[in-house]
């Protein structure tokens, strides 16, 4: 039991740029589409009780 109290922790093994990169346009992509969907279903209830832009 003192054997394991020894050992250093584990480093995390660390991902390519890439893949964390991907990840992160993956992301900021789906927020920016998902605001859009918002937008567009806002815009849409706006014109159907009548305050359309001329």
């Amino acid at each position: 039991m003192a054997d394991l109290d020894n050992k250093p922790p584990a480093q995390p093994e660390q991902r390519p740029l890439w893949k964390r990169m991907s990840w992160l346009v993956l992301i900021w992509s789906g927020s920016v589409l998902a605001l859009g969907i918002v937008a567009w279903l806002l815009r849409l209830a706006m014109n159907a009780a009548g305050l359309s832009s001329p």
